[in-house]
């Protein structure tokens, strides 16, 4: 017997499951940041780049742990308790051989850089992807269900931790030792947690279901991750065999640090948008409507404190860094600007994922990904700052390539959606030089007091575009009435936290 909860809109649930996700997301950010403060004024650049280096090999062991299953089922319209089960298995296989190989390639990893200390790293990190695959199928039910507070207070509760060892660990003297500990705990912990926030029990594989589509769909997802994943790690690897594990540390700060606020809007938007996207597929204008929604607040977030940042950039590594990383700062200004182009994409990944569009997406990575490697390694000719430039570039090319060749021909506004991109990298690039030319007369020294005048005049900048410049303020405005904007959806929609009595 079916026992079906209370039909809500799609629009409710989707409102709370982003404010949920926000608030998560604030909570996150700021451990990330705690971690990103403390540890960096323990821990040395060379500690960084050991680990950097084994990361930059093995990490592509991550994407075919997960062989786009997790987003396979999230999209899927329907999920059987037998595919869901039997994804489980796979996605445990997976983790299970891939922790194999990674321990086997130990030695060969540590010969590629000519540093012993990194063998012993890849072994700690080899078991991550059995955790990680363990754990798969178990978040993916907790995010297609919409269950979005309990997933954020796992992965809160589980960085907390792993981030308290980690610093305890870099005090007592440990070095790299405490970066490697601070992911496989964090994975270790997730594993243990899930599985009761879920309330499934997977059982044993089953026989006769309808896997192939699912298959498909990840082996095609897979594919192009695996391509993105080379162009967004050749740095890491050229500038670790090339310049050593030391300019491998100031790259990867200045690069995680970019990354931060670009994680943390991206990964909750997808995981509130994917969801709600494929339920929308029927209907176009409201698809549409929402996409467009969706960027104007993800890259308005993320534009605000990448301008930011690349205006003030000296200020900020020295006061989240400490003085010691300054050569990071002319990195970590280039590759911010990777990340607008980075963030400009994202909503065509939406449009991917959501409309199970792999074959459009693999072709597009294959033809254009070697265009990032083969520029990156190009680039290493004029050192690590020549790296950073290049990636910069071949993501600039990338975004209205990808835009138009993914997007066209979909129920999707590829034009909109490529101008709303545009408005807002000009936008925001106008405040970024204000601010960059207030705080010009003030000396380094006083970093707090430039912060602090950047980011008003950054703000004042902005004001005064929105009255001169109509349709940046009508994005000022749909974001502000975005609790009305979320009613708006029809009360009748159908509501993806319905289940079955055998699926709890």
């Amino acid at each position: 017997m079916t026992s079906v909860q209370p039909k809500r809109g799609l629009g409710k649930i989707a409102s709370r499951g982003a404010a949920v996700t926000l608030v998560g997301q604030i909570l996150r950010v700021t451990l990330q940041l705690a971690g990103i403060v403390l540890l960096a004024r323990l821990l040395s650049p060379t500690d960084y780049g050991v680990t950097a280096m084994v990361l930059a090999i093995i990490g592509v062991g991550e994407i075919l742990r997960d062989f786009g299953l997790s987003s396979a089922a999230i999209q899927a319209k329907t999920l059987s308790v037998g595919q869901r089960t039997n994804l489980f298995w796979i996605n445990v296989g997976i983790g299970a051989v891939l922790t194999t190989i990674v321990a086997a390639l130990a030695v060969p990893i540590a010969d590629f850089y000519g540093d012993p200390r990194l063998l012993g790293v890849t072994l700690a990190l080899a078991p991550t992807f059995l955790f990680n695959g363990i754990a798969t199928q178990f978040r993916a039910d907790l995010n297609r269900r919409f269950r979005f507070g309990q997933l954020a207070g796992v992965e809160i509760f589980a960085q907390a931790c792993a981030l308290g060892i980690a610093l305890m660990l870099a005090l007592w003297g440990w070095g790299y030792w405490a970066l490697v500990a601070q992911q496989v705990i964090q994975a270790f912990l997730q594993v243990v947690i899930l599985p009761f926030l879920a309330r499934w029990l997977p059982g044993l594989p089953r026989r006769g279901e309808p896997m192939r589509s699912l298959l498909t769909f990840g082996g095609g997802l897979v594919t192009a991750q695996l391509l993105v994943y080379a162009s967004r790690n050749v740095d890491s690897l050229v500038i670790g065999r090339m310049f050593g594990a030391q300019s491998l540390g100031y790259y990867n700060r200045a690069f995680q640090l970019m990354l931060l606020p670009l994680n943390q809007v991206n990964a909750p938007s997808t995981r509130v948008a994917l969801p709600t996207l494929a339920r929308l597929q029927d209907q176009p204008k409201r698809y549409a409507e929402f996409i467009l929604f969706g960027q104007t607040i993800l890259l308005n977030l993320v534009s605000l404190i990448l301008a930011f940042s690349i205006a003030q950039a000296p200020a900020v590594i020295s006061i989240s860094l400490g003085p010691q990383w300054a050569p990071s700062v002319p990195i970590f200004q280039v590759l911010a600007i990777a990340g607008f182009f980075q963030a400009a994409a994202y909503a065509t990944y939406w449009v991917v994922l959501s409309q199970g569009l792999m074959k459009r997406y693999l072709t597009y990575t294959i033809v254009s990904r070697p265009l990032v490697i083969g520029l990156i390694v190009v680039g290493a000719i004029w050192g690590v700052q020549g790296v950073a430039i290049a990636f910069a570039v071949g993501n600039a090319l990338l975004w209205p390539i990808g835009s138009f060749w993914i997007v066209r021909g979909s129920i999707a506004p590829a034009l909109r959606l490529f101008l709303g991109s545009l408005r807002t990298l000009v936008v925001y690039g106008i405040a970024a030089a204000v601010s960059f030319a207030s705080t010009i007369a003030i000396p380094e020294e006083q970093a707090i007091v430039r912060l602090v005048v950047g980011f008003v005049t950054l703000l004042a900048a902005l004001a005064i575009v929105a009255l001169v410049f109509p349709p940046y303020r009508r994005d000022v405005l749909a974001m502000a009435s975005a609790r009305r904007y979320f009613r708006r959806t029809p009360a009748a929609a159908p509501d993806p936290t319905t289940t079955t009595q055998e699926e709890r």
